[in-house]
């Protein structure tokens, strides 16, 4: 038997069937790209914000110490490379100086920049390790504020005041120990008090206790003495009622 010839696809059949899963597709495509930004922005609302950022140092302007420091440094650092001067590095090679004075030129100048700048970079390093700068600044404030304290007591007539260097070594030792001693019997004094309160609250206390026991003692006392008149009492009823109990006992026996 001829096998039987397949139906005809219908060509508009397959245009719409090709439509509809082009819409299916671009449909999906959506929800994924509506997926990934709703997740997208709950990563970004569950995500702790970033910290501030910190806020840029401030370099401190060098006052006249400070300043001259650095002068210091770099007049020293002058003067250490100047020794690294061309005769003298020429007289280490001279070969090389006579045939390729040019290279080694260029290598003494390189080696003169670059220990320039690893010492400045040390020096700086140290500097703000230590802080040097704020420290002299702190010690130029010191002394102006020392000179304006000497012209003022300078100008009220009296006695200038002695210069530290000049004391004796007991009162500058008590000079430094006098803030520290003063603390300390601050703290003392109160340890004191605190203690004085609670020994007068104990003594209160001990006071009222005595008083208590005394006031029982004395309310015994007067128990045990009305005891002892009523036993004093009791003892002549005691006798006339032990007669008459043994008259009547002989007369019931008697009858």
């Amino acid at each position: 038997m001829a096998p039987e010839p397949e139906p005809a696809s219908d060509p508009a059949s397959k245009v719409q069937s090709q439509g509809d899963q082009a819409t299916t597709t671009e449909e999906h495509q959506e929800e994924e790209q509506q997926q990934q930004q709703s997740q997208s922005q709950a990563e970004a609302e569950e995500a702790p914000a970033s910290p501030p950022l910190p806020t840029q140092h401030t370099a401190l302007t060098p006052g006249p110490r400070a300043s001259r420091f650095q002068a210091t440094l770099d007049a020293a650092l002058s003067h250490t490379l100047a020794k690294i001067s061309w005769e003298n590095f020429a007289a280490c090679y001279p070969h090389i100086a006579t045939h390729a004075p040019a290279t080694l030129r260029a290598v003494q100048s390189q080696m003169v920049d670059r220990l320039r700048s690893l010492c400045k970079k040390e020096f700086e390093s140290i500097q703000q390790s230590r802080n040097v700068v704020a420290k002299l600044n702190e010690l130029e404030t010191l002394v102006s504020e020392a000179e304006r304290r000497r012209k003022t007591a300078g100008e009220g007539g009296g006695d200038p005041p002695m210069p530290p260097h000049t004391l004796p070594p007991d009162e500058v030792l008590d000079a430094h120990l006098a803030p520290h001693l003063a603390q300390q019997q601050s703290q003392l004094n109160a340890k004191l008090q605190t203690t004085q309160a609670h020994n007068t609250k104990l003594f209160e206390d001990i006071k009222r206790q005595r008083a208590e026991i005394e006031s029982l003692v004395s309310l015994l006392e007067k128990v045990l003495e009305d005891v002892t008149n009523t036993n004093q009492m009791m003892d002549g009823v005691v006798e006339h009622v032990g007669r008459e109990t043994r008259t009547i006992e002989i007369e019931m026996a008697d009858t």
